[in-house]
């Protein structure tokens, strides 16, 4: 893949987070509850879901989500190591996230997908936006001010804030500039999803 087709598809993964508003964290007990939730949300009008490496199983959730849902996009996101991230990769991930600055993962990717790194300093923050991206977490230690605050020195850094995010508190967060925000139990428990979406982009 050479340099431009790599500029090309970061781009395109910039845009589809940025269309997509709500990335759903999915970290459920099974698998099975994985992929169910997963489904519930894609019918709910979203359109990527981040299953996480910390549900048992994960690889045969992701399989059967791809399998099911073949039009969106199905990342995997607490990808601590290089191993977890083949995995991932073999197991049809579109995308890949992890909390935290995570090079031997970015080497294991070898840019076939888009991958989210995390940071929660505004060095890392930073550094991981250059490469398309970048995951703010936990959000709720600085909250939707420290995300301000750090937008105002780098406008034009994409940054998704993930951990402890409410629905609520969603349309406070795409205000101060964040191109989606990941949201985990708040939106997966909500009897009514569709209604608990329009709710939380509108805003209170």
């Amino acid at each position: 893949m050479s340099s431009h087709d790599l500029a090309a598809s970061a781009d395109a993964f910039v845009d589809q987070v940025s269309r997509a508003k709500i990335i759903p964290v999915l970290r459920t007990r099974t698998a099975r509850e994985a992929v169910t939730a997963a489904s519930r949300c894609f019918d709910a009008g979203l359109t990527m879901v981040e299953l996480t490496a910390t549900t048992p199983d994960w690889p045969q959730a992701l399989r059967q989500v791809r399998a099911d849902h073949p039009r969106h996009l199905v990342g995997v996101g607490t990808v601590l190591d290089a191993d977890q991230a083949r995995i991932a990769l073999e197991a049809g991930a579109d995308f890949i996230v992890s909390p935290c600055p995570a090079p031997a993962v970015r080497a294991a990717l070898a840019s076939r997908v888009p991958f989210m790194e995390g940071g929660l300093s505004v060095g890392e923050v930073l550094a991981s936006a250059t490469h398309g991206v970048a995951k703010l977490f936990p959000a709720h230690v600085g909250g939707i001010d420290y995300l301000r605050s750090l937008l105002a020195i780098a406008p034009g850094a994409h940054v998704v804030p993930t951990g402890g995010v409410a629905l609520t508190d969603v349309a406070g967060w795409l205000a101060a500039g964040a191109t989606a925000v990941g949201v985990g139990r708040d939106l997966v428990e909500a009897e009514d999803m569709v209604s608990a979406i329009r709710e939380a982009l509108d805003g209170p």
